[in-house]
């Protein structure tokens, strides 16, 4: 079991940058990978990046080069910049960890409460 709390999220105008911050309650070297998800309005909860204990990071092909996802392994923190922020970027952000299988698909295991990111246009 390990707790989660997001921060970080607000509202921004477009073009602008955003830093989200995840801090874990225990050591997140317990989980072989940590991730950042958003889901909004009407839709569906989807991953935006995922990043190893090695450090590999991927991400959706919607934010790639735009955001970037990091750790702290001895702040047991996780982090995700997210920079050039469309009004399409608006959701709720929520930090998990949790397992990156064999066939390298993300398996979610812990939920933070979720932050919220606003993007006006």
């Amino acid at each position: 079991q390990v707790q989660l709390v997001e921060s970080g999220g607000g509202l921004v105008q477009a073009g602008g940058s955003l830093r989200l911050s995840c801090a874990a309650s225990r050591n997140i070297l317990n989980f072989n990978a940590m991730a950042w998800y958003r889901q909004a309005p009407g839709r569906q909860r989807e991953l935006v990046a995922h990043i190893t204990i090695g450090g590999s990071t991927n991400y959706a092909d919607s934010v790639k080069g735009r955001f970037t996802i990091s750790r702290d392994n001895a702040k047991n923190a996780v982090y995700l910049q997210m920079d050039s922020l469309k009004p399409e970027d608006t959701a709720v952000y929520y930090c998990n960890a949790g397992t990156l299988l064999l066939k390298g698909t993300y398996y979610p295991n812990y939920w933070g409460q979720g932050t919220q990111v606003t993007v006006s246009s």
